[in-house]
C-alpha cells in the first residue's frame, strides 16, 4: 500500500499527526487515545498497514 493512500485512510477517521520522527511518523487517534507509529517508506506492506488501521480506528 502506497504510505500517501494510508495517511488519507487514517486521517479521515480523525486521526492527527503527533509529531514527525525520522523513520517513522507518530498518529494519533484522539477518540481512543490509541497512538501508532507509521513507517516513511513509499510502499508499506499490506500486512502492516492493516494492523495500523486496526489499531487507529
Amino acid at each position: 500500500m502506497k504510505r500517501k493512500a494510508l495517511i488519507k485512510q487514517i486521517t479521515s477517521v480523525g486521526c492527527v499527526l503527533l509529531r514527525h520522527g525520522q523513520r517513522h511518523d507518530l498518529y494519533l487517534n484522539p477518540k481512543t487515545g490509541k497512538k501508532q507509529p507509521v513507517p516513511r517508506h513509499n510502499e508499506i506492506d499490506e500486512n502492516l498497514a492493516q494492523h495500523i488501521i486496526k489499531i487507529l480506528t
